[in-house]
């Protein structure tokens, strides 16, 4: 299998169903629909949407049309958080993905509306997914509970109990020593949230059992975690033209980071540490999906 090109295929595919989704920019309030846009279709690697549809497949999962919406709305979701997250109030950047914030585009007011516009987006869309429901088949109903299931997991994951609660930690925590439960505390809501809601619900909607469910968010958990580590040395190894962001943020921000309460290498073995418990994990589940197992590895390991 040839990873790169598997992956540009995957991203093409879902860059198609996030247009589908994404407002048409008219109107009087056409620059809130601009700025929206401006943001979603940035680029980016589409790792959610991706891991969404990846687990969907692992578990045999058929009815796409039904996944397509939570796959729009988590990259939503992901989006709306950056464009948030970069704000003065928070870690006042000024460049993503390569280009200008959405706050240094458009300016605060209109960023943080389009950050709120693509949240509420994000709910409205996926309500769409019973619009594909066949009310003729005898499992229409399991098909409603598999979509409220995965409604209600998207809503956690990125609300106070998830996403929201690791920013409150982070933000709380800038400029003071936290220890290493805290920190990964905060990772695991922060970053481990959306990864865990993407693969959760791919595994619903494609009909896994309630054990495999709580298997996959232990591993998505994980890989989360070990996203965050990497992000975290990478912020110190790197460079803003590799990342398309600026380095050093972490410590711009006075922010406490696996590099700062240990060296590089414990940091790295960290990394390795966690990638062991999930691959584990992710073996002994009975399935196979070849592109989901590289794409779990490509992430850990990145370069950006």
């Amino acid at each position: 299998m040839n990873f790169k090109l598997e992956q540009e295929k995957r991203v093409s595919e879902i860059e198609e169903i996030l247009r589908r989704y994404m407002p048409k920019e008219e109107g009087y309030y056409k620059t809130v629909t601009e700025a929206m846009n401006y943001s979603m279709m940035a680029g980016g690697k589409r790792i959610r949407p991706m891991l969404m549809l990846e687990t969907f497949r692992l578990f045999g999962g058929r009815d796409n049309d039904i996944l397509h919406p939570f796959m729009a709305a988590i990259e939503m979701i992901h989006t709306y958080s950056l464009v948030h997250d970069d704000l003065p109030a928070m870690d006042n950047d000024e460049f993503r993905r390569g280009r200008k914030t959405t706050h240094i585009a458009f300016g605060e007011a209109m960023a943080i509306l389009a950050g709120d516009g693509l949240l509420t987006l994000a709910f409205e869309t996926v309500a769409r997914a019973y619009e594909h429901v066949n009310k003729s088949l005898d499992d229409s109903l399991t098909v409603y509970e598999r979509i409220m299931k995965s409604y209600k997991i998207l809503a956690m994951k990125a609300g106070i109990n998830g996403m929201i609660g690791g920013q409150v930690i982070d933000i709380e925590s800038e400029g003071k020593s936290i220890n290493k439960d805290m920190l990964d505390t905060m990772y695991k809501l922060k970053t481990g949230g959306l990864i865990e809601a993407s693969m959760m619900i791919g595994a619903i909607l494609a009909g896994a059992t309630a054990k495999e469910v709580d298997a996959i968010e232990n591993i998505a958990g994980d890989i989360g975690l070990a996203f965050q580590i990497r992000d975290d040395i990478l912020d110190v190894i790197s460079s803003d033209k590799i990342l398309g962001k600026p380095i050093h943020s972490d410590e711009k921000n006075f922010k406490s980071t696996y590099v700062t309460i240990m060296d590089i290498e414990q940091a790295k073995y960290e990394v390795e540490k966690v990638t062991d418990r999930a691959r584990k994990a992710y073996e002994s589940l009975p399935y196979e999906n070849e592109y989901l197992e590289a794409l779990i590895i490509e992430l850990i390991n990145r370069k950006k």
